[in-house]
């Protein structure tokens, strides 16, 4: 019975590529959570500062993980290979990369033969990104199509509605620390998730659809999937308010784990379903 259950709701949906369910999604979450703070207590005991440099060099491996889901998407990794480019396990995946990368390049640093650890961390994670995207174009020149149009749009979308909610968030209600980076980098992850969404959805030639509980749920009732534009707002400004207030009395290394958490889970899925509908798979 038990074995039917984790069937139902983790392995299957895994292997068939199926729409998440409420059981899934809360258990995942519970995952992110827990990995964060294990993450965070393998830094502390390895000496690695959880600082702004950090969450920059660690941002390539985000975008890695959008580019390999992608490659799941065009069905070149056979099965049962490509259940490890399939959520959750994709995390795991990333996550071993982006260690063995940042613990070559600490080590690189140790010995002088580079100045910061973190600019060969970075190095690695651009280098993984641009052997994927070869990748990718590789495929959709042979295979598909590729459609700078889409990109250009989507990515405009991104920018639009990102510098909007910033500017309002600044000046609008006096949000000054909204001019952080980090923090305008959240709100573009996320805004660049709701304009992919969106496009395609409502626009885009082919079929997709909203896999997460929520948003499918708010689309069919909107009739619109750029209702997820609200949907985000509502998870993201008052995540920037409470992650400003623990900035300021709580402790600094977590905060820099937790904005990076959230950044990766609107970043991340953004960049896969904007490169999805550019190779039009």
């Amino acid at each position: 019975m038990i074995g039917d259950f984790i069937y139902k709701y983790y392995v299957g949906p895994i292997i068939h590529g199926e729409a998440y369910t409420i059981v899934d999604t809360l258990t995942y979450a519970a995952i992110l959570i827990v990995s964060v703070y294990l993450v965070y207590r393998w830094l502390k005991r390895s000496g690695i500062a959880i600082d702004r440099e950090f969450i920059y060099a660690t941002i390539p491996f985000v975008v890695l993980g959008g580019l390999l889901r992608v490659v799941e998407d065009t069905g070149m990794v056979p099965f049962p290979w490509h259940v490890l480019l399939v959520t959750p396990i994709i995390f795991f995946v990333v996550f071993a990369i982006a260690v063995f990368c940042l613990i070559v390049s600490r080590t690189l640093a140790l010995h002088g033969r580079i100045r910061e650890y973190w600019v060969g961390y970075a190095a690695g994670g651009i280098l993984a990104c641009c052997i994927v995207f070869l990748v990718l174009l590789g495929f959709g020149l042979s295979e598909t199509r590729i459609e700078p149009a889409v990109f250009g749009t989507i990515t405009l979308l991104a920018v639009g509605t990102s510098a909007a909610v910033i500017l309002l968030l600044q000046y609008g209600i006096r949000w000054g620390y909204v001019a952080d980076p980090l923090y305008r980098l959240l709100v573009f992850g996320h805004m660049l998730d709701a304009s992919a969404t969106s496009y395609g959805i409502d626009l885009h030639q082919l079929t997709y659809v909203e896999q997460h509980v929520v948003g499918s749920a708010l689309i069919r009732a909107t009739g619109t999937a750029f209702s997820m534009f609200p949907l985000k707002l509502a998870v993201v400004v008052p995540a920037l308010y409470v992650l400003e207030m623990y900035r300021k009395e709580g402790n600094p290394e977590l905060w820099h784990l937790v904005l990076l958490a959230m950044i990766m889970v609107g970043l991340a899925p953004g960049v896969r379903d904007m490169m999805r509908m550019v190779l039009y798979v």
